[in-house]
């Protein structure tokens, strides 16, 4: 799990990380958007919780689903876990400038870092699954994760879905978006290539149901989608 990880962790370095924030916007049509459902899905599930502890695994670059939950819920607390040092370094600048670092608890590392008797009230599983590779890595960081949470807590699991080239006019959509964001025609080439080389999302929505379930967790609602990506939320079982 940890090779596969840390693979995974390579592809944030510190030019990345520079540039997450407007990329990943342009990419994922609706970004702010999305992060914004996760607070409103995760406080409607946890209800009159008047504090709650979440885990939030790839918590690196903006730090968007900490900054929209505290928003919305002054008393929550966070922890935040991130393998790629510039992506935890961007995070933590974000945090400090939403004055969140005295609720936010950052961890350089991976989940099975944590300790074992760690013990919360929901968690985020935002754009990672994806840039694991195998189904295997991807079961791994959810059963850790499911290690973690209190009995019926609520996971947030958003992150591209289908093999990209199974959907053409997918593709070529989010290809026009680079367009309409100033891409030129060998950017859009360039982006379009590195897309269809670089990840390994699950190829349907089934896919992640059974990842989920063999996981440990029960049948998951989704709340968002834009073109590739959709943002499901499901419970411990």
């Amino acid at each position: 799990m940890k090779s596969s990880t840390l693979n995974s962790a390579e592809k944030f370095d510190a030019s990345r990380a520079n540039e997450y924030a407007r990329q990943s916007r342009i990419a994922l049509a609706g970004y702010d958007a999305c992060q914004d459902l996760v607070a409103c899905m995760l406080a409607a599930s946890l209800g009159s919780t008047v504090s709650a502890k979440v885990l939030v695994v790839g918590a690196g670059g903006t730090a968007q689903e900490i900054i929209a939950m505290a928003r919305l819920e002054p008393n929550w607390h966070f922890t935040a876990v991130d393998p790629s040092e510039s992506m935890v370094e961007t995070a933590r600048q974000q945090l400090a400038l939403n004055n969140l670092l005295e609720r936010t608890d950052i961890h350089l590392g991976y989940v099975e870092d944590l300790a074992a008797e760690a013990s919360y009230d929901a968690a985020t599983l935002i754009g990672v699954l994806h840039h694991l590779d195998g189904d295997d890595a991807k079961r791994q960081i959810l059963r850790s994760i499911r290690a973690r949470l209190k009995p019926g807590a609520p996971l947030i699991v958003a992150g591209n879905q289908y093999a990209y080239a199974s959907q053409p006019l997918l593709l070529a959509a989010w290809g026009q978006r680079w367009r309409q964001h100033g891409a030129s025609p060998d950017e859009v080439k360039a982006k379009l290539g590195k897309i269809l080389q670089g990840a390994d999302p699950p190829h349907s929505e089934a896919a992640v149901q059974k990842l989920l379930h063999d996981s440990g967790f029960g049948d998951a609602t989704r709340f968002f989608s834009s073109l590739f990506w959709s943002a499901w939320m499901t419970c411990k079982l």
